[in-house]
């Protein structure tokens, strides 16, 4: 249809629309081309053909604007914050945002939030703002209106249909009590059963909130799915972009030059120790007894850290991604890496054999094992082996094999007498000496668990712990003295209203702590000395931990309480922490070890970035727990019915939080079980006291529960009491076990601490 005479042609209405700032309706284009009369007719079948043509778009009460553009005001969720705290945003569908288009559709324009109001300073990822939207460029600049309330904009769960119901979404997160509709073309083809991602959508529909599922990540049923929803549900990458693969595949390996930087210490039997599942080996260790005559029985020893600088550089496509990431995700059935296997794997693995440049650190020692002097350098090592801790345990105590048997006088031997060493300069230094349990859990190969067990604690284990932690306070303290910028691993000593807490508590078993001394570990070691053999062991382990601060990254240096230590920052694990990295760049450019040192632009963001990887540290935890929970209810599912003891983890006024004695399962008694009595929280005792019967169910109490409930969806366990008497209460500590969970698969064993590997210590 041609423009009748008098009237613009659809281009010149076309850009109108394009250049005015927000919608414009048709009086006002009339107007703008001084269309009267009959000829507005007219306008307005060319405005309907242009907008069913798809040209312009309809906004609300017959306005118009750009095709594909967004309302003056949207639904905005903040989907990155880039290096300089820039925040970018992308609209929400439904609601006052523009609704997605389908697979076809163009990408979301490109919106940036302005961070002057004292609003902007708080909004992190996932965050929504209802905001105002003004063109600029390609893209739009958002002003906020204001933050709207925190709630869930993506759902991970299980997609099903009900007959005359429609289709539900349920979700995999217990804290979200109600299924999610899907309107028909909205299932993204998923099928009953299937685990879905599915973004909210604003609005309601027939009481639920809408849901428009956008991935299909498996059937339910597959037990590898578990680790898929602790991995969606906490917003873990899992995917390398392209570019750093690419960037990763086309390293090279470092050769050994003459006269250059690194120095040969390919003469040195180095080897790496880790558990016998590890598949990267970023640390290798030496000792031997020191030559000085004036340092008798001192040692010299050298831990030596893959060269991840060297292969990873600021500003990079697999730095963005590492730092993205954080560190890397440890899950019983796979790891989510913080790189690429080319590197974690391969150049950046110190396999047995090969030569593989490191950033190392070398040590003298006296016989107590105070650190007189030490030095790093850029270097290269061929490892001599790579040992498993219980081979490496084994050979020490007299049962070489014979890997480790020619290895024994001149190589295990010596990094055990250099430990002795350490642990003597351990035990004058007191650090917060804790025991808590860990369970391990392995899967078949069906992806069901096979076994459970504590993770098994041997003297192996303390000697790589002991030299690592040796070269973290090195390195920090190299730093230091070189006015460099550091990320310092620090821990802050614990909070006053938490060490109340924990003074009434230990008062009501008859340990006390005065809160007239200045908080020092050596005093938390004295009570669980006192506690040590008793009924109360594990509780005053428990309630000590909990005391403490939580451990973070910080370019300011306020020292790490729980290991006594001045000065701590982490150096041994470049693969898996981003922390780390950082580190080695910053010794690469204090110690003039040529290229790949720290960049003036990442030490004006460090702050940022120790923030930033603070909380990638928090989420791999709770997402590494979430997967095990589910794990374990999944695994409990059969028990059903069952009878256990079981400690007592916590006290809330919904029921007492439980930790099943054999397999370590965590669940929950509520409330409405304990029906024989009125129950109150005594939070000074940590404890439910009955109101008429007085009966206690303290923290660190063992009782007898059945297990009744079991949603494998949310790995949620629910227990009742199969008595409650305060006698059985009191009396069932350590008592036997009244079910018996699948013995073929529960192992009993010595509970440890954690071990250096996996990323599961994180001091």
């Amino acid at each position: 249809m041609s423009a009748p005479r008098g009237l613009p042609d659809k281009a010149a209405i076309k850009k109108f629309i394009t250049e005015a700032t927000g919608t414009v309706g048709r009086r006002e284009i009339a107007r703008a081309f001084g269309i009267k009369g009959a000829a507005r007719v007219e306008l307005r079948a060319i405005l309907k053909e242009l907008a069913d043509e798809g040209v312009i778009g309809r906004g609300r009460g017959k306005r118009y604007d750009t095709a594909g553009a967004l309302p003056p005001v949207a639904v905005l969720r903040i989907s990155k914050v880039d290096d300089d705290a820039v925040l970018y945003a992308v609209p929400m569908a439904g609601g006052d945002a523009k609704d997605d288009a389908g697979d076809d559709a163009a990408p979301p324009p490109l919106i940036i939030v302005q961070t002057e109001t004292r609003d902007a300073a708080a909004l992190g990822i996932g965050d929504r703002i209802l905001a105002r939207l003004q063109p600029k460029g390609a893209g739009y600049v958002a002003s906020i209106i204001r933050v709207l309330p925190k709630g869930p904009d993506r759902v991970i769960g299980v997609y099903t249909e009900l007959p005359g119901r429609g289709a539900r979404i349920k979700p995999t997160d217990r804290r979200q009590k109600s299924d999610y509709f899907v309107e028909p073309g909205r299932n993204g083809g998923a099928r009953k059963g299937d685990l879905v991602v599915a973004d909210v959508l604003i609005g309601r529909r027939q009481g639920l909130a809408e849901a428009r599922v956008v991935e299909v990540l498996g059937d339910m049923e597959d037990r590898r799915a578990i680790s898929l929803i602790a991995i969606y549900s906490n917003d873990i990458p899992d995917v390398f972009p392209a570019e750093a693969l690419a960037e990763a595949e086309a390293a090279q390996p470092v050769a050994m030059t003459s006269g250059g930087i690194r120095e040969d210490l390919r003469h040195l039997p180095l080897i790496t120790v880790d558990g016998a599942d590890a598949r990267d080996f970023d640390d290798a260790i030496w000792a031997a007894p020191d030559d000085d005559p004036g340092n008798k029985g001192g040692w010299q020893i050298i831990v030596a850290i893959a060269d991840v600088a060297h292969y990873v550089t600021f500003g990079g496509t697999l730095d963005r991604e590492a730092r993205r990431r954080g560190n890397s995700v440890y899950f019983p059935d796979r790891v989510v890496p913080m790189l690429p296997e080319a590197l974690s794997n391969n150049l950046c693995s110190l396999r047995p054999d090969e030569d593989r440049p490191v950033l190392a650190v070398t040590m003298r020692l006296d016989a107590n094992g105070l650190r007189l002097e030490h030095k790093f350098h850029r270097a290269m090592i061929r490892s001599a082996a790579r040992v498993i801790y219980e081979d490496l345990q084994a050979a020490h105590d007299g049962a070489p094999n014979a890997q480790t048997g020619p290895l024994l006088d001149t190589v295990i031997e010596p990094l055990y007498g250099a430990w002795g060493a350490l642990m003597r300069a351990r035990k004058k230094r007191q650090p917060l000496d804790l025991d808590l349990p860990e369970m391990k859990v392995t899967l078949g190969e069906d992806g069901r668990i096979a076994d459970i067990r504590p993770r098994e604690r041997l003297d192996a284990h303390q000697v790589i712990e002991e030299f690592m932690i040796e070269a973290n306070v090195a390195a920090a303290e190299t730093l230091e003295a070189q006015k460099m910028p550091c990320v310092y691993r620090v821990h802050d000593q614990p909070d006053r209203e938490k060490l109340l807490g924990l003074r009434d508590f230990l008062s009501s078993l008859g340990l006390s702590y005065s809160l007239g001394e200045r908080p020092r570990p050596e005093l938390f070691n004295r009570i669980l000395a006192k506690a040590k053999g008793t009924d109360h062991w594990e509780a005053v382990n428990q309630s000590i931990l909990r005391s403490q601060s939580q451990a973070r990254y910080d370019p300011v240096n306020i020292g790490h309480f729980g290991l006594s230590r001045a000065r701590y920052a982490h150096f041994t694990s470049p693969i898996r922490r981003y922390a780390d990295l950082l580190v080695h760049r910053a010794l690469i450019r204090g110690g003039g070890f040529g290229a790949g040192g720290l960049n003036d632009r990442e030490t004006e963001n460090l702050a940022a970035t120790a923030e930033h990887i603070s909380t990638t540290e928090r989420r791999a935890m709770v997402a590494e727990r979430d997967a095990n929970d589910r794990y374990m209810a999944a695994f409990m599912a059969e028990q059903t019915g069952a009878e256990f003891i079981a400690r007592i983890n916590g006290v809330h006024r919904a029921g007492l939080f439980l930790t099943l004695a054999d397999t370590g399962a965590d669940g929950l008694l509520p409330m409405r079980y304990l029906h024989d009595d009125y129950y109150q929280v005594d939070e000074a005792q940590n404890a439910l006291i009955g109101e008429r019967s007085g009966t206690r169910y303290r923290l660190g109490d063992s009782i007898p529960v059945r297990l009744v409930e079991v949603n494998t969806l949310t790995g949620g366990l629910i227990f009742e009491l199969t008595t409650t008497s305060v006698e059985t209460s009191e009396g069932a500590r350590g008592g036997p076990r009244l079910g018996k969970p699948r013995a073929d698969a529960v192992r009993r064993g010595k509970a440890g601490k954690h071990g250096k590997r996996r990323g599961r210590r994180r001091s």
